[in-house]
């Protein structure tokens, strides 16, 4: 039987290494850029997460690398460390395969610098890493550039937002006129507009629509905070379910800090992961959720994008996205192979409007509870505003009408007190 692959004309050890990996049939993102990135064609390729774009850049530039030719072809950056690990993880399962030695190099921050240097100027065919890092090995002249082929900006709109942007700029300024320029975002805001202007030639431009908001195996929760403190609510939804991982997502990294201490506190098997960590303890953590040692994880969105967590069961959203497209995201890392997982969403009064506008794009919540530990389906709760309308109907039910105060109250009650005052002391006068 024919390997769906195998039309693509890709080498006999990159087949090889899918069948290994189960991977059979090419998603659509693989279909209609694989042949393109092939011929050298720059590209565009805007995708969600969990649509194979990984595979759509890495399967035809592993293809040409030209292993006989000990110089650097293909550079790879990514916004985070962890994105880039995993990068670099999913591209050495492919080329260990190869019956050539193939090179690389992960250039990230929290190794020695020297070693970088000194094994950068050894010329690895491939290259993955931060831009910051990769900039350093480029003015360092540890990496040559004039046989770079391929450069490959993924998460581009997340380098936008992280100000890694400049960098990445910097970085193409030094490579070859004819460099192949692969982009790959999630969204193209207009801020980036200029920078694919400035470097791309007649780039494909492909566009992958998720066929629904979020997959359908996933159940959407919202559970309200009544306009209490949400400590003692995580409290009550972290002992209301059994997660075989669940990841809690804050959105700064205070809150984050904050929620760890809370839950640490009440004997949970939990950790925390965001950008104001050390590289090296955010190592040690991304370890131990790979090897599930872990049951609750507490984060940022610094996870929420293409990292590949295994075996996450339940998605807590301390507090609701302040981009609201971070939502699918989040989401999205449950309910993967083949599994099923829950997003319960802790919110309140002002989220209102947020989540109506989920609910346009496809996302079907359900309103849950928590009684005696045990969660119960209830209506969707309509909030009434902090300051009731009098027109509205049942508005003035249980609520005590206010009187009218008059300018100069205070002076009318000083002059009562002290006439009262008097009137009591010359009737103690006559009594002595």
């Amino acid at each position: 039987m024919t390997h769906n692959f195998e039309r693509f004309n890709l080498k006999a050890f990159l087949i090889e290494a899918l069948k290994e990996n189960n991977i059979t049939l090419p998603t659509e993102i693989q279909e209609r850029l694989i042949p393109s990135i092939k011929n050298g064609h720059d590209v565009i390729g805007r995708s969600q997460t969990g649509t194979g774009k990984t595979l759509a850049f890495l399967l035809p530039l592993l293809d040409k690398i030209e292993e006989e030719k000990k110089a650097t072809q293909l550079v790879i950056t990514a916004p985070t460390r962890e994105l880039a690990i995993q990068l670099y993880e999913v591209a050495k399962r492919y080329i260990e395969a190869s019956p050539e030695v193939i090179t690389s190099q992960l250039i990230v921050g929290g190794t020695d610098r020297l070693r970088m240097i000194e094994k950068a100027q050894q010329q690895p065919h491939l290259v993955i890493g931060t831009p910051g890092r990769i900039l350093d090995m480029l003015k360092e002249r540890a990496i040559k550039t004039d046989s770079i082929k391929s450069f490959v900006v993924d998460e581009a709109d997340q380098m936008l937002d992280m100000g890694f942007l400049e960098d990445v700029d910097e970085i193409a300024t030094r490579m070859n006129e004819d460099l192949q320029l692969l982009v790959f975002s999630a969204t193209i805001p207009e801020k980036l507009k200029p920078f694919l202007k400035k470097y791309m030639k007649n780039p494909k431009q492909v566009e992958v629509e998720a066929k629904v908001a979020s997959p359908k195996k996933i159940s959407h929760w919202l559970i309200n905070d009544r306009d209490r403190d949400r400590v003692e609510l995580i409290k009550k939804v972290t002992s209301s379910i059994q997660p075989y991982l669940a990841i809690i997502f804050a959105n700064t990294k205070e809150t984050a800090d904050d929620v760890f201490e809370v839950l640490r506190n009440e004997g949970l098997n939990v950790d925390c992961l965001h950008g104001g960590m050390p590289p090296r303890h955010r190592k040690k953590v991304l370890k131990k959720l790979q090897e599930a040692e872990i049951q609750y994880l507490v984060a940022t969105d610094l996870i929420a994008r293409g990292i590949d967590i295994k075996g996450i069961t339940h998605i807590i959203n301390y507090e609701l996205p302040k981009e609201l497209e971070y939502y699918v995201h989040r989401a999205g890392r449950t309910a993967r192979a083949g599994w099923e997982g829950t997003t319960i969403t802790l919110y309140g009064r002002n989220d209102q409007l947020s989540i109506e506008k989920l609910e346009k794009q496809g996302i079907q919540f359900k309103y849950k509870e928590i009684k005696q530990g045990e969660w119960v389906s209830i209506e969707k709760r309509q909030f009434s505003p902090r300051q009731p309308n009098p027109n509205a109907p049942g508005a003035l039910k249980g609520i005590k009408k206010s009187k009218k105060v008059k300018p100069g109250y205070k002076k009318k009650i000083k002059k009562q007190i002290a006439s009262k005052m008097k009137r009591e002391k010359r009737i103690n006068q006559r009594k002595g």
